[in-house]
């Protein structure tokens, strides 16, 4: 594979700014007016819908600015529980919960060592602690990830 030595983040960077690039050329080669995406997701939907997610999309506090999102109550009843456990402090099930998480795939917004704590989500099946966590940070951030670390989503509360 070319791109062997590429980190992920990398490659993800110049696939959006591909996608970009194709959508803004298009954009402006048919000389239609490019749809917004709230009223693109629906064909039928109405001017109230529109609005609403737009207000939902400015609703997104700044450090999640840029990422993808998921309401916490649209993760896995695992990763709930263990927000919850967060919430409350411990126990943790788990010797490694609650320790520093390094961020040394910069997948989240650069901080000074400490800033960020990561807490196992079990996963179903898994003999050990498989791929899921949570990452916390100083600011009152929550992110999740299901694929050890390469993606992360901001999780709004």
């Amino acid at each position: 594979m070319i791109f062997r030595n590429v980190p992920r983040s990398l490659l993800r960077l110049l696939g959006a700014l591909f996608l970009c690039a194709a959508l803004v050329g298009a954009a402006g080669c048919g000389g239609q007016k490019p749809v917004p995406a709230a009223a693109s997701a629906s064909s039928g939907a109405s001017a109230s819908e529109a609005a609403s997610a737009s207000a939902a999309a400015s609703a997104v506090p700044g450090w999640a600015k840029g990422m993808a999102t998921v309401r916490a109550d649209g993760l896995p009843q695992q990763a709930r529980d263990v927000l919850a456990l967060i919430d409350k402090g411990g126990p943790y099930p788990y010797r490694q919960d609650g320790t520093v998480f390094g961020n040394f795939e910069k997948a989240l917004p650069r901080q000074k060592r400490g800033y960020y704590h990561e807490y196992t989500v079990r996963t179903p099946g898994e003999r050990d602690r498989g791929a899921r966590r949570i990452v916390t940070g100083e600011g009152g951030e929550f992110y999740y990830t299901d694929d050890h670390y390469d993606t992360f989503k901001a999780v709004l509360r």
